[in-house]
């Protein structure tokens, strides 16, 4: 077998058998094929190049397990598969890390959960509405957003940097800024 055609992407059966037979070069191949689609995707929304290589890789335990299962059914193609699991850890992520809590889930259900190419089409213009919206809030409410949800900074920081008379003044404006933005992503088109 040529090199090339070793490091080009297995077709999904192949990756099945592969798993099946414990092939550490099927799940080498699986990586190098598919991970750029995951790093982009990470990229693009809020992460870096280790955030994708830790989902990608908790991605392809989450194949290996079901294959591994033995009532695995692959219902779209696994380039779709993967694509989906990981854009489903990547939500998570992005909820733990930024202590969205329950806010993420006022936008959860308009990011559909299916595995088909349509599904990702449709959660890539969910994402870009999002991202529209809060370019659209205006300062200092999309600062204080970002600096929250995804910088990760304590409600004191942001008090400190926002001049607020303490804590609780900074998160009340934090409450009243994710209410506009919620507002402004559901009025889009």
């Amino acid at each position: 077998m040529s090199k090339a055609l070793n490091n080009s992407a297995p077709t999904d059966s192949e990756v099945v058998f592969g798993i099946l037979n414990n092939s550490e070069n099927i799940l080498k191949r699986v990586y190098v094929a598919y991970f750029p689609m995951v790093l982009q995707l990470i990229i693009n929304n809020n992460g870096n190049a280790d955030d994708a290589k830790d989902i990608y890789q908790e991605a392809i335990i989450v194949l290996y397990n079901k294959v591994k299962s033995g009532n695995f059914e692959l219902s779209s193609k696994l380039k779709t598969f993967l694509y989906s699991v990981c854009r489903k850890l990547w939500l998570k992520r992005l909820s733990q890390m930024s202590r969205y809590g329950g806010d993420i889930k006022d936008f959860e259900e308009y990011l559909p959960a299916e595995d088909d190419t349509d599904t990702h089409s449709e959660r890539d213009l969910q994402f870009k509405k999002m991202e529209g919206a809060l370019n659209l809030l205006g300062e200092p409410c999309k600062t204080i957003i970002e600096d929250y949800y995804i910088n990760n900074m304590s409600m004191q920081d942001i008090c400190e940097r926002f001049g607020y008379t303490n804590a609780d003044n900074a998160k009340t404006q934090k409450y009243k800024c994710l209410q506009r933005l919620k507002k402004l992503f559901f009025q889009q088109n």
